[in-house]
Parts: C-alpha cells; sequence; structure tokens
C-alpha cells in the first residue's frame, strides 16, 4: 500500500503559477463528436487524465472487448456511441463499475431498438452490445440519476436517422453537464431544441472545427481550498475561462463567502485572500455541481464552519459513495457529517483532540485525494493520503503540481 505524507509550504504561503489540464468533462463529448464528425475536426488541450485516455483509444481502435476500468463518462458515453455502430463488442470495468447502474440509459437505447444485454446483473455492467444504425423517434428517461444517461444519448442523436425528441419524466440532476453537452454541440453546428422536460435534435451533420478544450475548474476546486487555508494566497492558475461550460464555474461566488477573492485576467484566474470575517455557517445546494461537494465539506471543516449541503443524491453512485466516504474521514479532523436524505450537515465534536497528523483513505476515489490534501495546511505536522495514485483518474499531475507550489511530499510504501 502507498502513502503520501503532505506538508504545506513555509510558512503557509501559497503563491506561484498552475496550468491546468483541460477539462475532462469536455474533453469526452469532444472525442465522441469527433468520431461521429466526417470531417478533421482538430481537438487540443485534450484532458490527460486516465479516463479520457481510456476513452480516446477505445475510439481509435475499437476492440472487441473494452474495459473502461472506473472511467464512468467513458462507460455511458461508449455505451450510446457503439450502439449506432456496426459490429460486436463487450463492454466492461472495475468491480465498482459493475455497481453502477446503467439501466436508464440502455432501456432509453432499447426504445430505439438498440441491442444490448446484460452479461452479469440486469441493470449493470458488462454489456453486450451488438451496434447498428438508429432509426430515432422519441425516448422517455428519468434524469434522477446521471445526466450522463442523458449527455451520452444527446451526443448520438443528430447522427440518427430521425433525429431524437428526449422526455424526461423527473427533475433534472446536474444539468450544467447538460448544457455544456448541448452548447458543445452547437458549437459544432448542431440545432436544438430544449424546454424544461424535452429535448429535441432533429438528424444533422456535426461540422469540423478546431476546438481548444478549457482548463478544468473541478480541478480548480483544490487551490481555492489550499486558498482559504493559506496565511497568504496569490495563485495563477491559467486556462480557465470566466464564461464556462462547466457548473463548477460557480466556484468564485461560493469561495468569495470564505474569504478567497477570484480575479479574473487573460491568462486565467488569480486567487488571493480576503479580508473579510468568516460566515457562522454555510449552506449550499450541489445539485448542479456536486463534484466539488467534496471540496466544500472539507474547507468548512478547516475553517471550522457549521455547514448544510443539499443536492448530494449523485454522490452515492460515483467512484465511492461519497457521502459515506466524507462521513468517515471528517470525523479525523473531529467534524461530524451526518444525513437526512438529500441533504447533509457538517458539525463538530467536542472534548476529542483531533489527530495530529490525520492519515486519510481515499476510497478508490481521486476526488477524496485532492479534497483532504489541503488539509496540510491546517495542521503542523501535514497530513498523510493512502493510495495517493487514485489522482491519475482525472488529474495525473496533482501532486507534481503541489511540489511546484512548495508542498513536501514523501511517498512511501508498505
Amino acid at each position: 500500500m502507498q502513502y503520501v505524507s503532505v506538508l504545506a509550504p513555509p510558512d503557509n504561503k501559497l503563491e506561484g503559477h498552475i496550468w491546468l489540464d483541460g477539462s475532462k468533462s469536455i474533453s469526452n463529448r469532444a472525442l465522441i463528436i469527433k468520431a461521429l464528425c466526417k470531417g478533421e475536426l482538430p481537438v487540443t488541450h485534450l484532458s490527460n487524465s486516465d479516463d479520457t485516455q481510456i476513452l480516446q483509444h477505445a475510439l481509435q481502435h475499437l476492440p472487441p472487448v473494452i474495459d473502461v476500468g472506473a472511467a464512468g463518462t467513458t462507460m455511458r458515453f461508449l455505451c450510446a456511441f457503439l450502439a449506432t455502430q456496426p459490429g460486436y463488442w463487450v463492454l466492461t470495468g472495475s468491480e465498482r463499475m459493475k455497481q453502477r447502474p446503467i439501466a436508464p440509459l440502455t432501456e432509453a437505447l432499447q426504445q430505439l431498438g438498440a441491442d444490448i444485454s446484460f452479461l452479469g446483473q440486469y441493470g449493470f455492467p458488462p454489456l453486450k452490445i451488438i451496434g447498428k444504425p438508429l432509426a430515432g423517434g422519441k425516448v422517455t428517461m428519468p434524469a434522477n440519476v446521471s445526466s450522463q444517461f442523458i449527455s451520452a444519448l444527446l451526443l448520438i442523436a443528430p447522427t440518427l436517422q430521425n433525429g431524437l425528441q428526449i422526455q424526461l419524466t423527473t427533475d433534472v440532476v446536474s444539468e450544467p453537464y447538460l448544457d455544456m453537452t448541448l452548447q458543445l454541440m452547437h458549437y459544432f453546428g448542431i440545432h436544438y431544441q430544449k424546454t424544461a422536460q424535452t429535448i429535441t435534435i432533429p438528424p444533422q451533420a456535426y461540422q469540423p472545427k478546431p476546438l481548444f478544450v478549457e482548463a478544468d475548474w473541478s480541478a480548480a476546486s483544490y487551490y481555492y481550498a489550499m486558498a482559504a487555508f493559506a496565511g497568504n494566497a496569490r495563485l495563477l492558475l491559467s486556462g480557465l475561462q470566466e464564461n464556462s461550460l462547466q457548473g463548477d464555474s460557480v466556484l468564485p461566488q461560493i469561495m468569495s463567502t470564505l474569504g478567497v477573492q477570484t480575479h479574473f485576467t487573460d491568462e486565467g484566474i488569480l486567487l488571493t485572500k480576503l479580508p473579510v470575517m468568516l460566515p457562522r455557517s454555510f449552506s449550499y445546494d450541489f445539485l448542479h455541481c456536486p463534484d466539488i461537494a467534496q471540496t466544500l465539506a472539507v474547507i468548512c471543516a478547516g475553517l471550522q464552519i457549521p455547514a448544510q449541503f443539499s443536492g448530494l443524491q449523485t454522490l452515492q453512485i460515483k467512484e465511492t459513495d461519497r457521502t459515506a466516504a466524507l462521513q468517515q474521514e471528517l470525523t479525523k479532523v473531529n467534524a461530524v457529517f451526518t444525513g437526512q436524505g438529500n441533504t447533509w450537515q457538517l458539525g463538530f465534536a467536542s472534548g476529542k483532540p483531533a489527530q495530529t497528523t490525520p492519515l486519510f483513505e481515499t476510497w478508490h476515489d481521486h476526488r477524496m485525494a485532492m479534497s483532504f490534501a489541503p488539509l496540510s495546511m491546517k495542521y503542523a505536522n501535514g497530513v498523510v493520503i493512502q493510495h495517493p495514485d487514485v489522482v491519475s483518474k482525472s488529474y495525473p499531475l496533482f501532486w507534481q503540481h503541489l511540489q511546484q507550489l512548495g508542498f513536501i511530499l514523501n511517498f512511501n510504501n508498505e
């Protein structure tokens, strides 16, 4: 088992310049569009995450058995893509992937005539897919499990003979990710109509044009945490855009109340400390930006701010059950994370000393590792993170970038 001990930079200062990787969410959508486009479509500044590399390799080679590992977006996007391509495939993944539901997507594709069956438990990977051209038409599906199911259908919609009309039967979770998909499709020439519960896309062709992938706002959240904990902060993050396609670009508004100022520049954003009194409590609905919920929970724990988090219903079917993981790991810093339904409360235990050097398990989840690492700035002896290599799923350069900012890392194997 590998561990990394993380010590904060000298004097707890956060200063430097980081060029963030391309957005994984945008990269994966762009790769599917590129595969469906008949002309040359150059995409630059792609994410170098494991998820994106797995998808890129699969689309380039289309082997008969495709193992996506822990890449959820790749599983869902490939499921819809392969259903429209002549051929026979087995689509599988990690043990955790085999526990993540995919029935809402497969059932919607089957409504369109797709030939998809389950090789194990019904509703879960692995899948057997016999691809063929699909006529398209109308389909109904729930929108309260994962927006990726809907995005997977939207991406193939223009290539279907009759286009596609999706009737959503529930409220939408993570709606900014749907909007990202539609805006990216529009960039490549696709016209659509969207109402509260219906999305209609006529048959049409993607128009090839170059795309530069903007940097990843989810990755930026960890630097906001560091800035919130730092004594002084002046950090430039390159590649981020103010008018972003990403739902996590709400971070500047959220973090201004927690003492971090965002200055937009020609290069990206500059993070500095705000001389403000921290709030007595924090409350936010993360329904449309669930990927930054872990970071904000850790920030509130580190700043000793009681908090309420709502809209966390999708966290239980991510790389791990993220609410359970937060509940367990936050106890190590005397924080109590309790939930009822989709709303969770963060409070603090009294009369119990916190660990002098907290050791955090990552639960096979990249975001757990990166969310908890900034707490090293709150402990004189730093923190220890188990399985630090999980960060490669979305941000392979994370530890290298921390060293670049003056964090002291010591990797050990047991």
